[in-house]
């Protein structure tokens, strides 16, 4: 008899609520669920797609070890013995930061990715370790940062309860919302008209979010820190500035005047493609909405200015009273978060702590640019070690970061190399370890990081609605004993890694002062956790110090574990609410308008005024029906308008000779790609458009659906050398290319 079980969607950053059938041990459905506290029903294709992303055949259900040059099935033990020889050899001859350890996408979607690596980055010791975010969102947290002191206290807007939003270089129609988690974004979007609001959009491109609104304005792609700098710079122009409640929490405002001084409208219209009075009526109207959110996302991250655009687009939300306001930008708070230290100065955010071996590049939150990792591998310098080894957890930098070609290269000369990911993909096809995690129907499920930006406060979790198959490993497991592998503890049990962490936690939360559980022992509050596994005993002891939590009996009515698990649609906390002064932890205590480092790259921006591009310039596009590169495996999530073309406007077909369907060569600093046009007017003149993800075309992977439409990479046209100098950040966007028929 067919069953039912509750789940959150793990596809996207939206997170809604599914109810999975299941019969056997096949998930034959999933619809939304509406009963859930925060999506009330709402499923996107991603969503419903579960069962087949959960029971693709290609996933890998083995341990894969490299033997004679061919990787093949192993037990669990081989793999893992092969792990400690390996990364514990490059670790005792050149030293820890030999291994490289890069995290992908997909590990903000699972509880083990939130909860062990961590541990693994703290038990090895590397300062080579690098992320997704550096071709994603790093500016923004850089801007942050500097802001707040927090590189992870960022503002959301008020979706629900705005009168006025503008939105840029975001797509929320295709992408579901990114560092803002609102399921049903569309709807909320469709709302805030009903309800006589105001959508504003700048992009390049006539997305469907761009469809929707009520003004869009097509920007030249790289310009969006021009355009925020001449708004801010109108607020102050006009007078129309008014910080309300924030003043006494504001430092700078006086030197922020001044330095925006230079971006007039008029100056940068010319740049940006936007005339001077667009750009005035844009800031007028801001100022002028009883509540209004500025919000950003990829096409204004992933470009020469990515910080510079990022932290303005706060400012303008300060200048105008909405940050930290009820329908502006608020900052969440999630049900695991630390618990809420007092207001007041802190240790702040710095920059460049350490920098890369080759190419000098500042670390940004712990991170070096994902651009770098190729040449950290295979350059030598007097500086260090190259990278001898490598650690990849749900990562595909071959096809996620600039110059796949050489990194794919660089890959196979590492001495070892360990992937934990369920495919043999363009990536984990180079390494002599591939430890796959199951399907998301045999993982349990609770947001961690992305209740950090939801645009409402709740918890939910959910158990694994289907039990492992024989043979099997939990991914909690799985990275456990990896993390003990790699720093020399192999063979210990999986959970002295939550046994540890839970004493540590559990020992400095007793000595802080603010804390619930302040003078009390550690050990009798590990007692009292409740959970069937150390996973639920690390998430009932975050619950229960987090800022709704029970402090562990103090707070009676307080979030548990037992709680969460006794309302399966989950338990609403409620809208959010304004916070400050207490999320702030600069050194001042105050937000800090304008920091040094935002200072020092300021003329760089005021010299873009001056550069116009002599040619097209490439920009990326989303799809409802993908994320990044892991669901072109899936037919279901395939075809249809889901194809890799390079859209193109009908006036720069006409003047190149370009039809529809033709194939076209595109040339960019890092290579070239040929790709078949699709002629449109999405996008403005003068900008190409290639979605990313794509290029499933080189041998020895095993995504055999990918395979039959492979697309192309389109960070093959980027050589790496291009990035944000305060994040790190790719560019990839607005750079130049070329376009050639072919045939």
């Amino acid at each position: 008899m067919p069953r039912t079980a509750l789940r959150v969607c793990p596809l996207c950053e939206a997170t809604c609520g599914l109810t999975l059938t299941i019969e056997g041990t096949e998930v034959t459905r999933a619809r939304g669920d509406r009963e859930d506290v925060f999506s009330k029903g709402f499923v996107c294709p991603k969503g419903a797609s579960f069962g087949a992303v959960d029971s693709d055949p290609d996933r890998l259900r083995a341990p894969l070890v490299r033997k004679d040059g061919e990787l093949r099935e192993a037990t669990w033990d081989e793999a893992f013995d092969a792990v400690a020889a390996g990364v514990r050899g490059v670790v005792e001859r050149y030293g820890a930061d030999s291994v490289g350890v890069v995290l992908g996408n997909p590990n903000v979607h699972t509880v083990a990715g939130a909860l062990y690596p961590p541990v693994l980055l703290a038990g090895l010791g590397t300062r080579s370790y690098f992320t997704a975010s550096t071709v994603d969102q790093m500016p923004k947290h850089v801007s942050s940062g500097l802001l707040f002191g927090d590189a992870n206290a960022i503002p959301v807007p008020d979706l629900d309860r705005t009168d006025h939003l503008l939105l840029i270089g975001a797509n929320p129609l295709e992408s579901n919302g990114s560092l803002c988690t609102a399921p049903d974004f569309p709807g909320r979007l469709k709302a805030l008209k009903a309800r006589g609001g105001t959508l504003v959009v700048i992009d390049p491109r006539r997305t469907r979010t761009a469809k929707l609104a009520d003004l869009h304005v097509p920007i030249r792609p790289g310009t969006d820190a021009l355009l925020l700098a001449a708004m801010a710079r109108t607020l102050f122009e006009e007078d129309l500035v008014d910080t309300g409640e924030l003043t006494p929490h504001l430092q700078g405002l006086d030197e922020l005047r001044a330095a925006l001084a230079e971006f007039t409208p008029e100056s940068v219209a010319a740049a940006c493609d936007v005339d001077a009075d667009t750009i005035r009526t844009l800031a007028r109207d801001l100022a002028a909405a009883p509540t209004a959110a500025v919000y950003a996302r990829i096409g204004s991250c992933t470009v020469p200015y990515g910080t510079l655009a990022s932290w303005l687009v706060d400012v303008l939300n300060i200048l105008t009273g909405n940050l930290d306001r009820v329908g502006g930008a608020l900052f969440p708070q999630a049900a695991t978060d630390r618990t809420p230290r007092p207001a007041g100065p802190s240790h702040g955010f710095a920059l460049g702590r350490w920098r890369s071996r080759v190419g000098q590049h500042p670390e940004a939150k712990g991170e070096l640019p994902l651009s770098a990792l190729a040449e950290e591998i295979d350059t030598a310098t007097a500086e260090g070690e190259p990278i001898r080894a490598l650690i990849a957890v749900a990562a595909n930098p071959v096809l996620s970061a600039p110059d796949g070609d050489r990194l794919d290269k660089a890959l196979d000369s590492l001495e070892f190399m360990v992937s934990v990911d369920p495919y043999l993909n363009e990536t984990s096809r180079h390494a002599d370890v591939v430890l796959p995690p199951p399907p998301p129907s045999r993982s349990p499920h609770h947001d961690f990081a992305l209740n950090t930006l939801a645009v409402r406060a709740q918890v939910r979790y959910n158990r694994a609605a289907i039990p492992l198959e024989p043979g099997r490993m939990a991914e909690s497991e799985i990275l456990a004993r990896l993390t003990l592998a790699a720093t020399g503890m192999h063979g210990a049990d999986p959970s002295a890694v939550d046994d540890l962490v839970i004493g540590q936690t559990l020992g400095k939360a007793v000595k802080e002062p603010h804390s619930p559980v302040h003078g009390r022992d550690p050990k009798d509050l590990a007692d009292l956790l409740t959970g069937e596994n150390g996973v639920e005993r690390r998430l009932d002891m975050m619950l229960r110090l987090g800022p709704y939590g029970d402090g562990f009996g103090v707070r009676p009515d307080g979030v548990t574990l037992d709680k969460v698990l006794a309302h399966p649609h989950g338990i609403d906390l409620g809208p959010l609410r304004p916070r400050l002064p207490q999320p702030l932890k600069t050194r001042s205590g105050g937000i800090e308008l304008f920091p040094g480092p935002i200072a020092g790259d300021l003329p760089r921006l005021v010299r873009a005024m001056d550069q116009l591009p002599a040619g097209l310039v490439l920009v990326g596009r989303r799809h409802l029906r993908s994320n990044n590169s892991w669901m072109h495996n899936v037919p279901p999530l395939t075809g249809g308008s889901n194809r890799c073309t390079l859209h193109v406007h009908p006036e720069d077909a006409d003047r190149l000779g370009l039809a529809d369907g033709q194939h076209v060569r595109i040339k960019g600093a890092g290579g070239a790609v040929t790709a078949p046009v699709e002629v449109t007017d999405s996008v403005r003149r003068g900008v190409v458009s290639l979605p990313h993800g794509w290029g499933h075309d080189r041998p020895g992977t095993r995504m055999s659906h990918a395979a039959l439409d492979p697309g192309v990479n389109v960070n093959q046209l980027l050589d790496g050398s291009m990035l944000d100098p305060l994040s790190g950040n790719a560019v990839l966007n607005g750079v130049p290319v070329e376009l050639d028929p072919v045939g």
